[in-house]
């Protein structure tokens, strides 16, 4: 997820919209100009007219040069920007008839650009120079040689009705664009509280997890010390002992669990940080789930171009060992793991034939305590999906063609690749 754009990166939005505009402006300009004389009759004074217009084309270069070098853009300078139009606008009207043009009008998007983007009193300074500028031209202007009366109402109310296009598509366009630009920021803003407070809950699990690691000690050196004396025992049958022998096993795992969460957990990434291939870390993975889960059935399959080295996560693996473990769960039967990968990302289906995914995990997974058995609790799987975003990855939970569920891990390798931090 990105981050919320700044406020000078806003800034320089704002101004590569404006460069874009005056671009558009500079077009329309040299287009009137030249279509005064052939089409409208009209002299202009060309002289003055094509220096502004070449002056206000030198400006919009200079300010594409300062964007590319980059920098904070910050209000004032947007503002100078504004002033810049106004005054150009300015002195094109100037030349040509002054308030009596109808291109008069075109001080409008300016002041609308303005109010969006800039602070109160920069907004009002612009309004203050655009009303300014318009009064002056009411007594100071070049007129424009029109001696036909009839000719010239036709054509100011063409020019009038030409304005109205204008100045509706120019802040239609800046205005939807800013607001597309804001709905995105409160988008940003939005996930990022939603990360946010699971963050503050993956700590508050943390805290307890560890807390509880510590209280566990006590009763597993009991279990052990108990199933312990209960193997000597001559008298039981082999399929106690059996079951014994399978319950001393998984009191050890369970005490390598709580020994090893201290160091796994200052530790970023699994086994020392030293480089294993993600193929045989994937058969780690699963090789320790299936002592965990000694009676789940799997099918596994494994596949891809040349395995790249990965130092693998910690957290990355209690996070697949929980997803293996929620489809065992689910399904009395055959659990299907199926991995495949290239250079640059990792993908994991985990199908079950459970009852699959109602319509409240698929909407809350990640961000809740969702489960969909009656004993679970749901942590598993908000902690799976902590885990592999925070990797740049993403968990899609789906139904299964045939009845049950699938559990997709896509994951990018840029961040447990050998040798990468």
């Amino acid at each position: 997820m990105s981050p919320a754009a700044t406020p000078h990166e806003k800034g320089a939005d704002h101004l590569r919209r404006l460069l874009l505009m005056r671009w558009f402006a500079v077009a329309g300009q040299l287009s009137l100009i030249a279509a005064a004389r052939p089409l409208l009759d009209i002299e202009l004074p060309l002289a003055p007219m094509l220096a502004i217009v070449a002056l206000l084309t030198g400006f919009n270069l200079t300010t594409q040069q300062r964007l590319a070098r980059g920098g904070a853009v910050a209000d004032s300078e947007l503002f100078a920007q504004l002033c810049v139009d106004i005054a150009a606008l300015t002195l094109l009207l100037f030349f040509s008839g002054g308030a009596a043009n109808p291109l008069v009008s075109l001080y409008l998007p300016s002041i609308a650009i303005a109010a969006v983007v800039l602070p109160g009193r920069f907004a009002w300074g612009v309004v203050f120079l655009g009303v300014a500028a318009y009064s002056l031209l009411v007594f100071w202007n070049v007129p424009l040689p029109v001696p036909d009366a009839e000719r010239a109402t036709r054509l100011h109310l063409a020019g009038m009705w030409l304005t109205f296009v204008v100045s509706a598509a120019l802040i239609a366009w800046f205005v939807a664009r800013m607001a597309a630009a804001i709905r995105h920021r409160d988008l940003e803003l939005a996930a990022a509280r939603e990360a946010a407070l699971r963050n503050e809950r993956v700590i508050a699990l943390g805290s307890l997890a560890a807390g509880a690691a510590h209280e566990l000690g006590t009763p597993l050196a009991t279990m052990a010390i108990l199933a312990g004396e209960l193997g000597r025992d001559a008298g039981l049958p082999p399929e106690k002992q059996e079951d014994l022998a399978l319950l001393r096993e998984q009191v050890e795992h369970c005490k390598g669990i709580i020994t090893g969460l201290a160091a796994r957990a200052g530790q970023a990434r699994a086994e020392g940080g030293s480089a294993v291939a993600l193929d045989r870390w994937l058969e780690q993975v699963i090789a320790r789930w299936r002592q965990l889960r000694p009676h789940a059935e799997a099918k596994v399959s494994l596949h891809g171009t040349a395995a790249p080295m990965i130092v693998g996560e910690a957290t990355l693996e209690q996070a697949l060992l929980n997803l293996f473990n929620n489809a065992a769960d689910a399904d009395g039967g055959e659990v299907g793991i199926d991995a495949d990968w290239d250079e640059e990302c990792l993908r994991i289906e985990i199908g079950d034939r459970g009852p699959g995914f109602d319509e409240k995990v698929l909407l809350q997974a990640g961000r809740d305590f969702i489960t969909t058995r009656a004993e679970g609790a749901g942590i598993g799987l908000f902690l799976a999906h902590a885990a592999v975003e925070r990797l740049g990855g993403r968990i899609v939970l789906a139904g299964r063609e045939g009845g049950g569920a699938v559990t997709r891990v896509e994951l990018p390798l840029d961040k447990i690749k050998a040798g990468d931090s």
